[in-house]
């Protein structure tokens, strides 16, 4: 009798912390400019790590960081990740910023920690209720296992990299096209009527 009142009001406990908790988010409001609370990114990170099988958990990366598989793997990076993680893996760019989890600093332990079947995991079946989409075919993928070594990478990542790689992210129409009138302009600069060589 005892144990089912104790039982009892442990279950009535949590549904009035859930209704508390509940009422000051829709007080708040539901807005993706606010942080995760932290009771949201302990369960986030739990359901996280529960949701990843133990034998993905523990795969070991196929690719050596070896040169060619970093250009692949950087390539890639660039044209399909860095719009919400950005070059570096900072997470700062505008869909990085405004997105609920903003996208995480992955040059910081809290990614670097994750194993590496972890971090396929998560590129190749993306994360529920987040920003992260699943990449790659269902089955096994190359190209997220090269993309792990380039993370692991993330906190080593030189300047040089960082322009090659800005020469191969996604372009919007609006932004080609202002290239194509500062290119115009530039070559317009040089021209002899423009330098005060015009002859009559």
């Amino acid at each position: 009798m005892r144990k089912r009142i104790v039982l009892l009001s442990i279950i009535v406990a949590g549904i009035v912390g859930a209704a508390a908790f509940g009422w000051v988010t829709i007080r708040r409001g539901f807005s993706a400019r606010d942080n995760p609370s932290a009771m949201e990114a302990y369960v986030a990170k739990t359901a996280r790590k529960l949701s990843i099988p133990a034998s993905e958990r523990d795969a070991k990366n196929p690719f050596a960081p070896a040169a060619e598989v970093l250009s692949e793997a950087r390539t890639h990076f660039a044209d399909h990740c860095a719009s919400c993680h950005g070059n570096d893996g900072s997470g700062k760019t505008e869909i990085g910023r405004n997105l609920y989890p903003k996208a995480p600093d992955m040059r910081l332990q809290e990614t670097q920690n994750l194993t590496d079947g972890e971090i396929y995991y998560i590129i190749h079946n993306g994360i529920r209720l987040s920003g992260m989409p699943a990449w790659g075919t269902e089955e096994k993928d190359e190209d997220s296992w090269k993309l792990v070594a380039f993370i692991r990478h993330l906190p080593r990542v030189t300047p040089g990299e960082l322009k090659e790689m800005e020469q191969l992210n996604p372009k919007t129409d609006s932004e080609r096209a202002e290239e194509r009138d500062e290119e115009r302009f530039l070559n317009e600069g040089k021209s002899p009527h423009l330098n005060g060589n015009r002859h009559h």
